[in-house]
């Protein structure tokens, strides 16, 4: 997974509060479990006109303003509905590498840093004053730094935000779960050596006839 230290971006305003999964991935994309092939199926519901694949021009990601645009704002409660991966698998492969909400379903959330995505958490005064500003300036682009943990304005002001120790370390380092336990591989092969001389019995896959 590819680390994320800094992010600068054009922003995409999705002005809707409680996305849930099925809206981000509609269930019937949910044909395969590889994480590729996703990116067409996001927010399908919303980008297309009914059953076509003729592109709605009143959707906000088909707008040529918002062409490119790897940070995404939204309302509060975003990710609700199932745990479906497939939701995140979309979305960073459109090409987001950071959402911005007042909050986050749980699951969505979690799901995100595994697939090198950074969940972003501001007051929602701030977020409905980020929505105005980047309404009302084309090309409106914001500044990340996980680091730091700061979100840059335009105009230089500094929002601030929270996150958990241990996922801001794996983000920095690329790491989604699996790779955070492999990175562990030495001190793992050294308890099962010591469990080897203190409990052999249970290394013996031996049976008797």
């Amino acid at each position: 997974m590819e680390p994320f230290i800094t992010h600068t971006g054009l922003v995409a305003p999705l002005d809707r509060t409680d996305v849930n999964t099925d809206e981000i991935t509609p269930a019937r994309f949910l044909k395969t479990v590889r994480r590729t092939g996703f990116a067409d199926a996001l927010f399908a519901n919303f980008r297309y006109i009914g059953d076509t694949r003729e592109p709605d021009p009143d959707f906000v990601l088909n707008k040529p303003r918002y062409q490119g645009a790897s940070i995404l704002l939204s309302g509060k409660n975003f990710g609700c509905g199932s745990s479906r991966e497939h939701a995140p698998w979309a979305i960073r492969e459109y090409g987001f590498r950071v959402i911005i909400t007042p909050g986050f379903a749980d699951i969505f959330y979690n799901n995100c840093f595994n697939n090198g995505i950074l969940p972003v958490v501001l007051p929602e005064a701030t977020v409905l004053q980020l929505f105005r500003e980047v309404e009302a300036n084309e090309g409106y682009q914001l500044t990340v730094d996980l680091e730091a943990q700061t979100v840059v304005k335009p105009d230089g002001t500094v929002l601030h935000f929270d996150i958990d120790a241990f996922k801001k370390d794996a983000m920095l380092k690329g790491l989604d779960n699996i790779g955070w336990t492999l990175s562990h591989a030495d001190e793992i092969a050294a308890y099962e050596q010591r469990r080897r001389q203190d409990a052999p019995w249970l290394f013996d896959i031996t049976t008797s006839a």
